[in-house]
């Protein structure tokens, strides 16, 4: 029991397992919610655009749902980063992708189960808005949370692979500046793995796996990057505003020491 109370009397320890478990819980929900592609122009009341990049015309800001929760998933490791060191991050990492994966697992046995009837063909029938029925609930099912493998892997490739980067840039470049230019060290590390996250999970899903043509996955690419950049950049006074909060849970001794140990 002593060994129990210490945990809960331990604010480092409670700090970690929030964070682990908010980092987590984003990672889980990007994948899952990133099924939806939807329009950001629309969303925010305009009409869509028409871009060309390398030679592909009529791009315009059609992006997956997912792509609104990564950055916070990327900005969620550069708080842990500071405060409890890569060794944290790349396990947490680990233990998102090995969840991501057991949950796709659950989801495709869930999928092969033999649907009931009743729930099949009637209870998507119940609501009272006519545009809301569902003629065949267990297609709808099979077609929203059976994403493709391709996607799963590639974006998982691609998490990895851009957190690995991430850490590596914040602490190189705090090594560089110091404890100052927090803004300098979890923005530009962000830019540059999201950078790749944005290329590598296409080019696995789709140029590798479906055989798209490289030109067209490049050009999608290069228009979530514009978006992630967008976004990264006005998120980081919420950087500011996480430090703030932690270093008053935990006072700003404590705080100091575990941002040097982490560094190390």
């Amino acid at each position: 029991m002593q060994v129990i109370k210490s945990l809960h009397n331990n604010k480092p320890f409670k700090l970690f397992l929030l964070l682990a478990g908010f980092f987590i819980a984003n990672t889980l929900v990007a994948e899952f919610v990133g099924v939806k592609i939807f329009s950001f122009e629309q969303t925010l009341g305009y009409e869509p655009f028409s871009l060309s990049i390398l030679g592909v015309d009529g791009l315009g800001f059609n992006l997956t749902a997912g792509v609104v929760l990564w950055p916070v998933v990327f900005i969620m490791t550069d708080v842990i980063n500071e405060y409890f060191g890569i060794r944290s991050v790349r396990l947490l990492s680990y233990l998102a992708v090995g969840l991501v994966f057991y949950a796709f697992a659950m989801i495709y046995f869930a999928i092969d189960l033999s649907p009931n009837e009743w729930w099949q063909y009637e209870s998507g029938k119940m609501s009272a808005d006519p545009e809301m029925h569902v003629e065949d609930m267990n297609l709808a099912f099979n077609s929203v949370m059976g994403q493709g493998l391709g996607i799963i892997i590639g974006s998982m490739v691609a998490f990895l692979i851009g957190q690995i980067i991430d850490v590596a840039i914040f602490h190189r470049i705090k090594k560089m500046t110091g404890e100052g230019k927090v803004w300098l060290r979890a923005t530009g590390s962000t830019l540059v793995s999201q950078f790749i996250d944005s290329y590598v999970v296409l080019i696995i899903a789709f140029y590798i796996w479906s055989d798209w043509d490289l030109s067209l996955v490049l050009a999608i690419g290069t228009v979530n990057l514009m978006y992630k950049f967008v976004v990264a950049v006005l998120l980081t006074p919420l950087i500011y505003l996480a430090h703030n909060l932690i270093d008053k849970y935990l006072g700003k001794e404590l705080a100091n020491k575990m941002k040097a140990e982490a560094a190390k």
